[in-house]
């Protein structure tokens, strides 16, 4: 890499070495104390230590690229610095770990989504700072998980944006369909029958244009959120307490009485919030109409947030991002992974029986599908 052997003198050295910085390496046996070589220009990092997680790559990448375009935060210095690259960073190498991972991600990102049907869909949205141009502005980067026929998780897709408006929500799930995403029609009644997420602006126009025969259930989390936003946090819990109680019951019929006496009850002492389960009440309640066995990982989207941490805490690291195709890179590396381990570390996220149950009662018309128009896509 240096070109010349310690002290020698050839037309062929390309740097000099600059001294060594410590690290550890963890390995089965405990973690063993190296001594890195450091270059006066460039960087250098052993193959003993690679392959990195790949996601790990991908913040190394974004985090030299913000240090080379002079975009980076006192943070991301000091994370250069502790990379031991505060000498310099070679473009090329950058150039060649982003070209890797990129490759990777777009594959994952482009897959056929034909190879199964997934009746429930999750959505969720994070907020990102991004350099565009001269300026800093925030970024809407949104994901979207399934559970498939067989009741593993997957990830389907990612978007950035500039806001959360119908077109952009449009534009996002028209590229799942575009790659497979199967909805149900009259004559075959698998595809996605539920969307799970937070009352953003424009998503359930969207829904309905783009996905027929699929209902929208609006995250109960986030509605309590809402409330308490609305009430404070100590006038929000007896209201709260009592809307929980919907969620408590254990049929469809019971789900619609709890419902409604929960909106009586409400009346007189916050005729705000009954105004809003009344007006929100088919949104709420949509995961009613699906196997009991479900409802728990269907009303919410919960099961994702784990998922949104993991992003959030990847991105503050970065803080701001230098361009959208950074963005891409390193949280399209967490997704990967992410997606990754529920194929193959982890168990079924809904059974095989509950999920005959669902089959069952699609293909004997069971499940009422909302009235929604059908949209055909343009090639």
């Amino acid at each position: 890499m240096i070109g010349a052997g310690p002290y020698e003198r050839t037309e062929d050295r390309r740097t000099r070495r600059n001294g060594k910085r410590p690290k550890k390496l963890a390995t089965t046996a405990g973690e063993v104390d190296l001594a890195i070589p450091k270059l006066r220009q460039g960087s250098f990092f052993p193959s003993l230590l690679s392959p990195r997680k790949r996601v790990d790559k991908a913040l190394y990448a974004v985090i030299c690229s913000a240090w080379i375009e002079g975009v980076s935060t006192r943070k991301v210095d000091d994370l250069v610095r502790a990379l031991g690259n505060e000498s310099g960073i070679s473009r090329s190498t950058v150039s060649r770990i982003c070209k890797d991972i990129d490759e990777a991600i777009a594959e994952f990102a482009s897959r056929p989504l034909d190879h199964t049907w997934f009746p429930y869909l999750f959505v969720d949205a994070t907020y990102l700072d991004v350099r565009l141009g001269h300026r800093v502005v925030c970024q809407a980067l949104v994901v979207a998980t399934g559970v498939s026929a067989q009741g593993r998780r997957e990830i389907l897709g990612m978007a950035v944006g500039d806001a959360e408006t119908t077109d952009f929500w449009t534009s996002f799930l028209r590229s799942l369909r575009e790659r497979g995403l199967k909805v149900p029609t009259d004559q075959d009644p698998e595809g996605v029958v539920l969307v799970t997420s937070d009352a953003h602006a424009g998503i359930q126009a969207a829904v309905k244009a783009i996905l027929p025969g699929a209902a929208w259930q609006r995250c109960r989390v986030h509605f309590a959120r809402n409330i308490t936003s609305r009430l404070g946090s100590a006038r929000s819990k007896p209201a709260g307490a009592l809307i929980s109680t919907i969620f408590a019951q254990t049929s469809r019929q019971a789900v619609t009485a709890q419902y409604k006496h929960v909106i009586d009850s409400l009346k007189d002492a916050f005729p705000e919030i009954a105004d809003m389960l009344a007006d929100a009440e088919a949104d709420l309640t949509a995961f009613a109409a699906f196997p009991r066995e479900h409802w728990q990982k269907i009303w919410s989207n919960n099961p994702i947030e784990r998922l949104g941490r993991e992003i959030k805490r990847r991105a503050d690291v970065v803080q701001v991002f230098p361009d959208r195709e950074s963005v891409t890179r390193l949280i399209g590396a967490v997704l990967l992974e992410q997606h990754e381990e529920w194929q193959y570390g982890e168990r079924r996220y809904l059974s095989k029986t509950s999920l005959q149950r669902l089959t069952h009662m699609l293909h004997n018309d069971q499940h009422p599908r909302p009235d929604h128009h059908t949209t055909t896509l343009n090639p």
